[in-house]
């Protein structure tokens, strides 16, 4: 429905169904004239009262929104508290380092972020047209974003259609739908009026905002723009729908809260029973402090998002943007990918499949000789269809682009193919008569000169209207009577069955030129071709690698069911046995009841839906994300705008991609390559284990500094550990470690392994167990440290603190060496092969240096002058921790 109110000035009425409408009613409601159009003061009227012809950016985001963002994560919201604090109580050291290590992870996340929305501004370029209207009698060109309903705009091959308009004139007229249906085939247009409820992908009688014209011209009444379009509605359809928070942002937030609790049972108890047990109370807040700061990660929003930028910047070499970077992750949590057939699994090119003439078919997919067919291109039929191929084709043969029907290209490639150069064979025959492509004929047809005294008829259209006007047909080079009419129908039958679109062609000579109503008279038939948009190269291998990697890959299309059901044949998106195949159709979606247990079995086995809408789309999106599916959604065109919004990962494509999907999508591939998003999937699987990897080092060191603070002030032992060298200790020894886990290079069957289970938590119960012992076998080494150095060496509380410092330090920077699985072996494997692990080592114990060296960080860590004999013990104790562990590792009780 147009809801187009106040363009009557007389009553205002509301226009519904244009195409259901006489072109007379419609000029009349519109105030418009077909053959003058509007005057300016007309157009300025409804520029105000309608605004520009564009789809608002909603989904776009500004820079304020990228910063803001950043600071909407838990542990940002601890590391504020820990800081607040120590401002408080007058730590101010303690309180501006935790500041600074908030501006660290902000600015690195908003940086990346706006990196990839300034990539991606650059793709919103693409697509931006002007068009041409009728305005007081005289042709504009004008911005497409300066229309206005009632205008008259004007259509020929080449332009995008800038508004949802109402045919009135029309000439040859094709339009691809394909952005908008996902139809890969141009629909022919006309001008007849159609019945109210007709469906979209049938109003021949209208053109729509974003979609091509392919062959012959026309004119149309504007009866919506902006919003107002379908690619409008559809947008807003995407943005009425809820954003899905990617699976590492829901699971990092439940971590970050968890450890807000945990902080909070930790350290309320320990400040309130050391108040009650007769110690000052600012001793035990300043204690409560050194546990809070214990307790907190500071590490973990850096090393996350340095490593999710990592990934970010890896990818985007390889041309994959991703808009936000939780999104990388999301990549490798993906159980199924649904996917859209055009331009997607597909060339997006109308391919020279089958062959057919002289009784024989012959068939083939990317062919690059014509004795791939098992025929000869010198052969008489195989030489006119190759004529008939380049002479009876209306495609501009402009240098830097051909422009035309996709058929029409798909015929002049294969001829290209066979060798043979298309400008020059339409110099040397030139084209003296023609009878346009007829909507209602479904063919057309060329005279060409082709000898001094010979004139030859080209034509071409759909076979049963070039078959009534062929009285014969040539078979081995001899013309004969046609009367096998039911044997070629069936195989032009046999073809479309297969999902392929057919064209056949026949010929005449005569040695006068013909008159316009003779031409398609006693035509003799040469064969047929058959058309496929192809797979693309890469899809089967990659969607063996998807299967292998427990990833489910659906197609969902608005295109034909055969073709559909061709293509997934073709790429091996079906099962081998037939009897396990299913396919669906829009309206046998429309029949399910996506609740019932029948239906959901149903669609947990189909994987083709053809002829889906947009809301479809978004339906199934729906339906497998309730069946706890992390949904990978795949598309190009405004049709798949709501579902890729509502996906927990939403993939577009760059190049050919509309820029509404560029705008909904999460990831954008520049290449359009859907092997890019294997690779993206690779590096998000890595990222995770390696985040997981972070974690349990990160919570192991810090649990062993809470566990070693606590004990100690509980029995009076000299503090092990003071805030600001805990501070020293997260930012120092743990995150540059934890870092260096980021850069190595995975392990190698991580696209063997399935997807890990839906909700299934950062932090598994076997990885808290391994955090449990790493932080025990830790906490061990400084307790021990401290009550050898007060009891047996009798040392000062300074000396005890530095010993228990340096300890840690040896002891957290060892524990990197925990990380690998217990599978591996201890001393080859990913972290012990990974150059940066090393690197963070050397560089965490050269900062440690320094700041015992430098006078002013030394006063501000409390560090003092110890001698080797002291700082010996220290090594022994840190060693022995990597000792214990890996003990508990080999015996099974870690992973």
């Amino acid at each position: 429905m147009y809801n187009l109110p106040g363009l009557n000035q007389c009553d205002g009425t509301m226009i519904q169904k244009p195409f259901s409408l006489s072109v007379k009613i419609l000029l009349e409601k519109m105030s418009s004239n077909a053959e003058i159009g509007l005057s300016p003061s007309e157009v300025k009227q409804r520029l105000t009262q309608y605004g520009e012809n564009t789809v608002p950016d909603s989904m776009q985001k500004g820079k304020l929104e990228i910063l803001k963002d950043q600071f909407l994560d838990p542990i940002i919201f601890i590391l504020f508290f820990a800081a607040t604090l120590a401002l408080i109580f007058g730590d101010w050291a303690e309180g501006v380092a935790v500041c600074i290590v908030i501006l660290i992870t902000v600015l690195i996340g908003y940086f990346m972020e706006l990196s990839a929305f300034r990539s991606l501004e650059s793709l919103r370029k693409i697509g931006r047209v002007e068009c041409s209207v009728l305005r007081r009698g005289v042709i504009t060109r004008i911005k497409a974003s300066q229309l206005v309903p009632g205008d008259l705009l004007l259509l020929e091959a080449g332009d995008v259609v800038a508004a949802d308009a109402r045919l009135i004139e029309t000439e040859s007229l094709a339009i691809r739908e394909a952005q908008l249906t996902g139809e890969s085939v141009a629909v022919e247009k006309n001008q007849q009026i159609l019945h109210p409820e007709t469906p979209i992908t049938e109003q021949k009688n209208m053109v729509f905002k974003g979609t091509v014209v392919t062959r012959g011209r026309g004119k149309g009444l504007v009866v919506a723009t902006g919003s107002e379009t379908e690619l409008g509605k559809i947008q807003l359809l995407g943005e009425q729908t809820e954003r899905q928070k990617t699976p590492l942002q829901k699971e990092l937030g439940k971590l970050g809260r968890w450890l807000i609790w945990l902080m909070l049972a930790f350290v309320l108890p320990i400040i309130v029973s050391g108040y009650l047990s007769g110690k000052e109370l600012l001793l035990m807040i300043e204690t409560g402090i050194a546990l809070a700061v214990a307790a907190i990660p500071e590490g973990l929003p850096v090393v996350t998002t340095i490593a999710l930028a990592r990934g970010m910047i890896r990818l985007s070499k390889r041309k994959v943007i991703i808009k936000q970077m939780e999104a990388v992750e999301a990549l490798g949590s993906t159980t199924i990918i649904a996917t859209d057939k055009t331009g997607t699994l597909t060339e997006d090119n109308m391919t020279v499949h089958s062959i057919a003439f002289e009784g024989e078919l012959h068939q083939g997919l990317h062919l690059q000789e014509a004795e791939l067919f098992g025929i000869k291109a010198d052969q008489k039929s195989m030489e006119l269809l190759i004529l008939n191929s380049i002479l009876c084709n209306d495609v501009v043969l402009d240098p830097k682009r051909w422009r035309g029907d996709t058929i029409d290209l798909g015929l002049l490639r294969f001829a290209k193919k066979l060798g043979k150069n298309p400008s020059y064979i339409r110099s040397q025959f030139p084209r003296v008569m023609e009878l346009p492509f007829d909507n209602e004929l479904k063919l057309m047809a060329t005279v060409n000169q082709t000898a001094e005294d010979e004139f030859t008829v080209f034509a071409k259209g759909a076979f049963e209207n070039i078959a009534q006007h062929c009285s014969k047909i040539l078979e081995k080079g001899q013309h004969r009577t046609f009367d096998n009419f039911e044997e070629w129908n069936g195989l032009i039958d046999e073809l479309s069955s297969k999902g392929l679109r057919t064209l056949a062609m026949a010929y005449k000579k005569q040695t006068n030129l013909p008159a316009k109503n003779e031409i398609l008279s006693e035509l003799v038939f040469i064969g047929a071709i058959g058309f496929i948009d192809p797979a693309r190269k890469d899809v089967k291998d990659l969607i063996a690698t998807y299967n292998k990697a427990g990833i489910k890959v659906v197609m969902i299309t608005g295109d034909h069911p055969k073709t559909a059901e061709k293509i997934a044949e073709d790429m091996g998106l079906w099962p081998d046995t037939a009897e396990r195949r299913s396919s669906l159709t829009g309206t046998d979606l429309d029949r399910l009841d996506f609740t019932s247990k029948k239906a959901k079995e149903v669609l947990l086995n189909t994987t083709v839906f053809s002829r889906a809408t947009p809301k479809q789309k978004l339906d199934l999106v729906n339906f497998y994300q309730r069946q706890k599916n992390i949904i990978g959604m795949f598309g190009d065109g405004i049709n798949d705008v709501p579902a890729l919004v509502k996906a927990d990962i939403g993939i577009a494509m760059g190049l050919r991609g509309t820029e509404a999907a560029r705008e909904a999508a999460d990831v954008i591939l520049k290449d359009d390559r859907f092997g890019a998003v294997e690779l993206a999937i690779r590096q998000g699987r890595i990222i995770y284990e390696h985040i997981r990897q972070f974690v349990v080092y990160l919570l192991s060191c810090n649990l062993a500094e809470i566990i070693s603070v606590g004990i100690a002030a509980s029995f009076n032992l000299p503090s092990p550990l003071l805030p600001l060298q805990i501070l020293f200790l997260n930012l120092v020894t743990d995150v540059f470690p934890a870092l260096a886990l980021g850069f190595g290079e995975g392990e190698q069957d991580v696209m063997a392994r399935p997807p890990r289970k839906y909700k299934e938590p950062i932090m598994t119960a076997k990885l808290w167990a391994s955090t449990v012992i790493y932080g025990i076998s830790i906490t061990a080494a400084i307790l021990g440290i401290t009550m050898f150095s007060h009891f047996e060496l009798e040392l000062p509380p300074e000396k005890i603190n530095n010993m228990a410092f340096y300890t840690l330090i040896v002891a957290q920077l060892l524990n990197i060496f925990n990380m690998p699985k217990r599978h591996l072996s201890f001393f080859k494997n990913e972290v012990t092969k990974n150059p940066w692990v090393w690197g963070a080592i050397v560089l965490s114990l050269g900062i440690t240096f320094c700041a015992y060296a430098i006078p002013v960080s030394a006063r501000a860590l409390s560090l003092v002058s110890i001698g080797w004999e002291e700082l010996k013990w220290t090594i022994l104790f840190g060693f022995s921790t990597l000792l214990l562990a890996q003990l508990m590792k080999r015996i099974g009780l870690t992973t």
